[in-house]
């Protein structure tokens, strides 16, 4: 049973919680003790609030999953999760968090609290309206940005150049997901989410492709005009990490038909992995080599 907890609360989507380090990175506090430790403390915190929405959201989705190719197998929908077991341990997450979070900075409390209430609203009802569904989810990914700048400053302070890109970068996570969805389910896509009678293969292609361009044009714009960069515009040597960034993933879902959502698709394709890791170690060399 214990496996079967931690399979359901998804360690490995974790990953996703690292946008709670970029204000710390891109605002040169990286090896600053304080506001390092508070980082990573909020990092696991975040954590377990996220683990705990997986648990909520796979509570009320156990039917749809039981019908669903793929999802039956998950723990709770298998039934080797029992239901009531994952509502505690759901809740006992949240109440480890929230207090937790509040005694690092209220402001990141409140976000915690927004991004736990906004996800459960979605796992209700907001994940069955097309095209509010996937701004939903990229409301998480900002919202792990608000959340690493609140403990380190006043949220106010940051770049809007950060939650644009995030804004954009998200929306083509959501869509890259909902794609491989509709993919995988096929005809009988409707039949297992309400939310699939809003879409089509063609219609998320051309939105994956409007928010791509977009993502490079902000990418670009962001890497000369942002007012904390370096001044010698070194920051543009990232842009051709994110074109092929994003160029690989659409080849993956294109041509190589990838199951999943970016993040998913991350984790095994090493192509991605290394662009990521180079884009990575090119940001660092900037901000704090140059």
């Amino acid at each position: 049973m214990l496996k079967a907890l931690i399979k359901t609360m998804r360690l490995r989507q974790w990953v996703k919680n690292g946008f709670i380090f970029f204000a710390l990175i891109f605002d040169r506090q990286l090896f600053l003790v304080e506001p390092f430790v508070r980082t990573v403390l909020g990092f696991f915190l975040f954590c377990l609030v996220s683990s705990a929405v997986y648990l909520f959201n796979d509570i009320a989705d156990v039917e749809a999953d039981r019908n669903h190719p793929e999802k039956k197998n998950r723990p709770i929908a298998s039934g080797k999760l029992p239901v009531h077991v994952a509502w505690i341990s759901a809740l006992v997450l949240v109440f480890i968090a929230i207090p937790l979070g509040y005694w690092l900075s209220p402001f990141f409390a409140l976000i915690l609290t927004a991004y736990l209430v906004i996800n459960l609203l979605y796992s209700r009802w907001l994940k069955h309206v097309s095209i509010l569904d996937v701004l939903i989810i990229s409301s998480g990914f900002v919202l792990r940005v608000a959340a690493g700048v609140a403990l380190i400053y006043p949220v106010e302070r940051f770049s809007p150049w950060l939650y644009m890109i995030t804004i954009l970068f998200s929306l083509y996570v959501g869509l890259g997901k909902r794609r491989a969805e509709l993919n995988l389910l096929a005809q009988g896509a409707s039949a297992h989410r309400k939310v699939f009678e809003g879409y089509t293969l063609p219609l998320l292609d051309q939105y994956i492709t409007i928010v791509s361009g977009m993502t490079i044009v902000a990418y670009s714009l962001y890497t000369f005009s942002a007012p904390n960069l370096p001044e010698n515009h070194s920051m543009m040597l990232t842009i051709p990490f994110v074109v092929y960034g994003i160029f690989r993933y659409l080849q993956l879902i294109q041509v190589g038909h990838a199951a999943g959502s970016p993040d998913e698709v991350a984790l095994k394709d090493r192509p991605l992995q290394i662009t990521v890791l180079l884009w990575g170690l090119a940001v660092l060399a900037i901000f704090y080599l140059s």
